[in-house]
């Protein structure tokens, strides 16, 4: 391995490539989500082996020793490692603020990779030794520097508010706004990027150290203040734009260290960031850039107040029993499976339901909102983990105008995406593309309180005269349908 040639590594990191291109096809279905996964992990393994294998070859060439390679092996097992011990015991509810952590990491490295090579640019092969940054990679270890810090302090705080444990007050969901923010954001930017080109032009061998860490710092701070703003009800869209984040930061890196690999690798995760986060806007009825800004955010508070002050107002309740006699006497339910499905990780409790329900011959189908949970593909995600058949799965578009043949419609834990109040114009959340429950003859909603969703607005479905509210645990109830549907 020691004497592998650099046609072989380039050979490498193409199959590499290749296999992340295979995995991103799979991964666009639940059907070949697996196959997906394995072509992942095959590629990154490649890349792996090759670059210590290529780090091998150069030690000997400078006849250094085995340090440095010594020292990317640990890091290696020890990364691999944690890791693994996540993926093992991680949470589903959890696993959106892991994602953003992730980002943080990809982020940070693509800023540390940016001051080695500024630092020691010979040792990359971007310059020869006494020789200046080439002006083009001056330019894309600025980009790649700048990126990835306001991703890795944007994933910071994104981690925060996701988890919502920390009583940090940026860490909390509700957005932080203050009076010139926007402006604020916009001078640090100007700066930033001037700092960035005084640095791009600076002469001599020398790097102009002064506006590289200026720029840096900066960016580290303007990550913070993009994301502090933004509230819990946009936060599935800002795990995918920082995913896209992370993504152009490590093509931008790629192309200062001229390794074909990681600019395809990035390039893949950047633009399908990008177009996740599109098609997340598109499901809000969000600009992307208002979201950006914090814009939704901002009326997050007050539509909280009035919703508090609504849930006064009478429901009707009822039992699981009462639930499961409607149901199992109907001809088609449509299930909406939300976050708090997730918290109660009643997915296989449902399923059970479901088979009842269809030995009872109901026909029974889930419907899946774009944003429903805490991050895009959430529902998808819970419901394959219970091996539910793909063929019961629809997303939005494909069964929203079936609502209004179907006999029930059960609500576990979804609140926003179900929300007719995106019906009325005046509303915040006006415009937004909703699962259309409140078409079904009958509407039965399982939550543990009337408390808002995200969006801190009240929900006019729980008050319809056809809807019927049934508070707990939702794998508590659910289990216990199943037991009065046997």
């Amino acid at each position: 391995m020691g004497f592998i040639s650099m046609n072989l590594v380039t050979l490498l990191y193409l199959v590499a490539s290749v296999c992340f291109i295979q995995a991103l096809k799979g991964l666009s279905s639940p059907a070949t989500a697996r196959r997906g996964n394995a072509f992942g992990m095959a590629g990154m393994a490649i890349a792996a082996l090759t670059t210590l294998a290529l780090i091998a070859k150069l030690q000997a060439q400078a006849a250094h020793g085995g340090f440095g390679l010594a020292l990317v092996a640990l890091g290696i097992v020890v990364g691999g490692a944690i890791g693994a011990y996540l993926a093992k015991t991680v949470e589903m509810t959890k696993m959106p603020e892991l994602v953003a952590a992730m980002h943080s990491l990809i982020g940070l490295a693509a800023v540390c990779i940016a001051v080695a090579a500024v630092s020691e640019p010979h040792a990359f092969g971007i310059a020869a030794p006494g020789e200046p940054l080439p002006l083009g990679n001056r330019i894309e270890l600025f980009i790649g520097t700048f990126v990835g810090a306001i991703t890795f302090s944007g994933s910071v705080i994104a981690f925060g508010k996701l988890a919502g444990k920390y009583k940090f007050r940026l860490f909390q969901g509700a957005p932080v706004v203050f009076a010139g923010q926007h402006v604020l954001n916009l001078v640090l930017a100007v700066l930033m990027v001037g700092l960035g080109l005084a640095f791009v032009f600076a002469g001599g061998v020398e790097p102009a150290w002064p506006p590289f860490i200026a720029m840096a710092a900066l960016a580290f701070v303007l990550g913070v203040l993009i994301i502090i703003p933004i509230g819990g009800a946009d936060m599935p869209v800002v795990v995918s734009m920082l995913n896209s984040y992370s993504g152009w930061a490590a093509a931008g890196i790629g192309f200062s260290l001229n390794n074909a690999m990681l600019i395809i690798a990035g390039s893949l995760v950047g633009s399908s960031g990008a177009i996740l986060s599109y098609i997340m806007c598109k499901a809000m009825n969000r600009s992307f850039f208002n979201v950006i800004l914090g814009g939704f955010g901002g009326d997050a508070s007050a539509a909280a107040a009035g919703g508090a002050a609504a849930a006064q107002r009478p429901v009707k309740s009822g039992s699981a029993d009462d639930a499961a006699f409607l149901m199992s006497n109907a001809e088609s339910v449509i299930i909406v499976p939300g976050y708090g499905l997730a918290v109660a990780r009643a997915q296989h409790a449902l399923k059970e339901l479901v088979t009842k329900l269809t030995e009872h011959g109901v026909n029974v189908r889930y419907a899946i909102h774009p944003v429903a949970g805490r991050m895009p593909g959430h529902m998808n995600v819970l419901l394959a983990e219970a091996e539910v058949p793909y063929d019961q799965v629809f997303e939005m578009e494909d069964i929203n105008g079936d609502f209004g043949q179907a006999d029930v419609a059960l609500i576990l834990g979804a609140n926003d995406v179900v929300n007719p109040a995106a019906k009325d114009p005046k509303s915040p959340i006006a415009g937004m593309p909703i699962l259309e429950a409140f078409k079904a003859k009958t509407v039965i909603v399982n939550k543990r309180s009337m408390a808002s969703g995200y969006a801190g607005l009240d929900n006019e479905l729980f008050y319809m005269d056809k809807t019927m509210m049934v508070f707990g645990d939702a794998k508590k109830i659910i289990e216990d349908m199943v037991k009065a549907a046997e």
